[in-house]
């Protein structure tokens, strides 16, 4: 049998090993759906690898009436992911109801947690949840949402309106002197697209730096 045949058939039976592999990779997926809330609805998908996927639906401002979908692939840091599944197998991956069930607890989205890899699979949906671990998770993911929305508001602005990209990184910069924005490099190609882009102000270049420095990216 020649040589290149039979590489080509091992090429070809690697395949569906690898498929397999990828499909039984951990991944944790975590959504909230809020009407009246932005963004109304988004959910965060984070394998064991680190790579990220993020989608939103809600309103580009609070005085508007347009919906705008928005997706994003992302790495997340070795620190974030290991936090992620280190949570998960306190809530033992949300085979139990996570739910608290208590009274009178106010209503502050439809939380879902999920996980699953080749061997296991576990599902809960809540509100409030009273399990430390669950509660870490969610203030996780929903920091992490805030920094990805901060993102989809200045893509916005660089496409549409250059001159709204100054508040948005204003209240960026104000926001991290007091509580630094959870994986910063998810959006860091968009703060340096704005670093490049020469039309727009000085001013607001410089705030997209001071964030990328204050994050430890250069």
């Amino acid at each position: 049998m020649p040589r290149t045949f039979q590489l080509l058939c091992l090429a070809l039976l690697s395949v569906p090993f690898a498929f397999s592999q990828a499909q039984d990779q951990p991944v944790i997926t975590f959504t909230l759906d809020f009407p009246g809330s932005q963004p109304e609805h988004y959910s965060l998908r984070v394998q064991s690898d680190g790579s990220a996927h993020y989608e939103s639906t809600g309103r580009l401002s609070p005085d508007s009436d347009e919906t705008d979908s928005f997706e994003l692939d992302f790495t997340a840091s070795p620190a974030t992911r290991e936090r992620i599944f280190q949570l998960a197998a306190k809530a033992d991956y949300f085979q139990k109801d996570l739910d608290s069930h208590h009274k009178n607890i106010a209503f502050t989205g439809k939380k879902n947690l999920s996980y699953k890899d080749g061997k296991r699979s576990g599902e809960s949906t809540y509100n409030y949840s009273s399990q430390p671990p669950v509660q870490e998770l969610t203030n996780l993911f929903q920091d992490l949402s805030a920094t990805l929305e901060c993102g989809r508001r200045l893509h916005y602005d660089l496409r549409y309106q250059k001159l709204a990209l100054e508040e948005e990184l204003k209240r960026m910069e104000e926001m991290a002197r007091t509580s630094p924005p959870v994986e910063l490099t998810a959006i860091a190609p968009l703060l340096q697209q704005i670093i490049g882009d020469s039309t727009v102000l000085n001013v607001t270049r410089a705030r997209a730096q001071r964030l990328l420095e204050h994050a430890g990216i250069h």
